[in-house]
């Protein structure tokens, strides 16, 4: 984050927080408008939360606003817009920026509990230039769609007011806030964006995505739009020894309903029911299906490999009728292809197979010898499919401490970009690779 502050994720946030965390329980929490009174009592709820954390978010932002020269009707607008009206703080007597320094006052007399001495620390406001242009891009990109649901004619230039004068963290928080508020649809396109200041400015995931009325596209399992491992593989990377068959499905419900930020609704069981539509429908064996998911698993949960796959096939199909009805469950079964791209998985395999002839996946309790894994994985490569079988193959190194060079890493990595992973699918087998010793 900006102004070499710790980003809201490393100090522990993962939803909203501060001033916009008010005004997002002030609209969960409220259908019709409230008084000053009500809405103070859910200021004061918030700051009392975390041991005082949101209290220093609160005021931070709120000092903020108050200390720029922001006139009455520039507060007005943009709180009314993130609260979505449900507390007018311009009564009879009474204005925006009273409101603000109540709000400034409530988190110093919270946080002077844990410090009788606490004065707030100096303001220091976001304002990097390229950032500020970056959100009044944005802020500029929706402006019609604004004016049109707040009914606030000034709304845009009133927010961006707030991000060049202000601060472009607050600013940018407050536009997401009122997008929210106001259900204004967003293209796929213009979310991605928003994820990509979010991780600029620090936030969690959640300040952005969670409440946003995003128009999905339909769900493509060529584009995973994730950094990290998915499908089969991935659930095998999830597997703990604590795992057992009460609960497996449990887990699996827990892999298939979590999409990444930039995924569509849906994807991430689609991506796992392929995987295993492709192994069930394979002619490979139940007992090489069994070994397949024991040896990806690190042996975690010791089940009928083809039992196994039927759960999790249920479970997948279970969730995209909820989130993506339209998306068609039963994937397309590739024949077994013989192409470069089979070709270069099978020599890394075969390449890594004399290195492990001696080991074992859970050497100590049901010993699984590494070269029947290794011929295992062959079997899905040639029979099934290359990618699948890559990503099995790059799973069961970690158990067998499979040695990895510089050389093979470097394929590795040349093979997981032609077959779409993310940045940091491969770079998880890192700590296996030789580098070459520093110093004398």
């Amino acid at each position: 984050m900006p102004q070499e502050r710790p980003a809201y994720v490393e100090l522990g946030y993962s939803d909203d927080f501060g001033l916009t965390g008010l005004t997002e329980q002030l609209c969960c929490q409220n259908r019709r408008p409230v008084d000053r009174a009500a809405a103070l009592a859910v200021a004061a709820h918030l700051a009392d939360g975390s041991e005082g954390d949101e209290a220093v978010e609160l005021g931070e932002d709120t000092r903020r606003l108050l200390h720029a020269p922001l006139p009455e009707q520039v507060l007005h607008g943009v709180w009314l817009a993130a609260a979505g009206r449900i507390f007018d703080p311009a009564g009879p007597g009474q204005d925006t920026r009273t409101w603000l320094q109540s709000l400034s006052d409530l988190a110093t007399d919270r946080l002077r509990q844990n410090k009788r001495s606490y004065l707030p620390p100096p303001v220091k406001p976001v304002r990097d230039e390229d950032l500020c242009r970056a959100v009044v891009t944005q802020i500029r990109g929706l402006a019609e769609d604004l004016t049109a649901v707040t009914r606030l004619p000034d709304i845009a230039p009133d927010l961006e007011q707030v991000v060049t004068s202000a601060d472009a963290d607050v600013g940018f928080r407050l536009f997401l806030r009122a997008l929210k508020a106001y259900s204004v649809r967003l293209p796929k396109e213009r979310y991605d964006r928003f994820l990509d200041l979010g991780e600029r400015l620090g936030y969690p995931v959640a300040v952005v995505r969670d409440g946003l009325a995003i128009d999905w596209p339909p769900i493509d399992t060529t584009h995973r739009d994730t950094s990290w491992d998915f499908g089969l593989s991935g659930l095998a990377g999830n597997a703990h020894q604590d795992w057992c068959p009460d609960t497996a499905r449990r887990e699996i419900h827990r892999a298939a309903d979590t999409d990444e930020p930039r995924q569509s609704p849906g994807t991430a069981a689609a991506l796992l029911l392929e995987d295993a539509q492709r192994l069930l429908h394979s002619p490979l064996s139940d007992a090489t299906l069994t070994m397949l998911w024991v040896a990806a698993s690190d042996a975690a949960l010791r089940i009928d490999g083809r039992v196994w796959l039927q759960s999790v096939t249920d479970v997948c199909r279970e969730r995209l009728s909820e989130v993506a009805p339209a998306h068609t469950h039963t994937p397309a079964v590739p024949s077994a292809r013989t192409d470069s791209a089979a070709t270069a998985v099978l020599r890394e395999i075969r390449e890594t197979a004399p290195a492990v002839t001696d080991k074992a996946i859970s050497p100590r309790w049901q010993p699984l010898p590494a070269v029947h894994v290794m011929a295992a994985l062959e079997q899905v490569v040639d029979r099934v499919d290359p990618d699948l079988g890559f990503r099995l193959f790059l799973r069961v190194l970690r158990p067998l401490s499979a040695p990895v060079t510089r050389e093979q890493y470097g394929r590795y990595l040349a093979l997981g970009e032609r077959f779409g992973y993310g940045e940091h699918h491969v770079d998880e087998i890192e700590q296996l690779v030789e580098w070459p010793r520093t110093g004398s």
